[in-house]
């Protein structure tokens, strides 16, 4: 028989002592499967509930009315921070992405959705009511839903939802602006042209209406 070498022998002995540390707990490992059944707690349940108080991380909320609108129980008509441009095209963006299929772009209610049969078409915001209405109103509406609107609270984000409520109100405001409403040395657009034989199915095309001559024009 012949004699193994030293190294062969450690070599051996090594292997021996690995495979001795081997054990079926390494394989299938004890620990507590989701929602299973815990001996440890009284009543039986493994799946702990969380702390009374437990906030997660980045949902402490501590603005109530930046979530909420409201100041106690009533619509606040304030932004919670500066109305700037980029808001605008912000709420602008958003706007025409999840209101205006059914508010329609200039927010007169008369959407895509509604002009295909949509039973309940939604109210324009250029009624005295809405006109007149808080911004936490709307903030409110889109947070909670409203009658048959669904709520947006899971699709658009709070800071979004505001910079909708600021885009909403510059709806209002473009509807029913005068000259006078215009700050001084700021250019006033040229009117649109008026057209004529308009026709609702879109089978012609209209025609520019001719300008009206003033007075001065011979």
């Amino acid at each position: 028989m012949p004699r193994l070498r030293p190294i062969s022998v450690a070599v051996l002995l090594a292997c021996i002592g690995l495979l001795s540390a081997c054990r079926l707990d390494m394989q299938i490992q004890p620990r507590v499967e989701p929602l299973s059944d815990s001996s440890f707690f009284s009543d039986h349940r493994g799946a702990r509930p969380l702390v009374e108080g437990t906030v997660a991380r980045g949902e402490l909320r501590a603005d109530t009315y930046f979530y909420t609108g409201k100041i106690g129980s009533t619509d606040g008509d304030y932004m919670p921070f500066p109305v700037t441009r980029e808001v605008l095209e912000r709420g602008r963006q958003r706007y025409n992405i999840y209101c205006s299929p059914c508010h329609s772009p200039l927010g007169d209610g008369n959407g895509f959705i509604p002009s295909r049969g949509f039973s309940r078409r939604p109210p324009s915001y250029h009624i005295p009511r809405l006109e007149k209405a808080p911004l936490g109103y709307f903030f409110d509406v889109m947070t909670n839903g409203y009658g048959i609107m669904l709520d947006y609270s899971s699709q658009v984000s709070p800071r979004d939802r505001w910079a909708i409520v600021a885009y909403i109100r510059a709806l209002q405001l473009s509807q029913n602006a005068t000259r006078a409403d215009v700050p001084a040395g700021q250019a006033i657009p040229s009117q649109p042209p008026k057209l004529i034989g308009v026709d609702a199915s879109g089978a012609t095309l209209p025609a520019i209406a001719p300008a009206a001559k003033s007075e001065d024009q011979p």
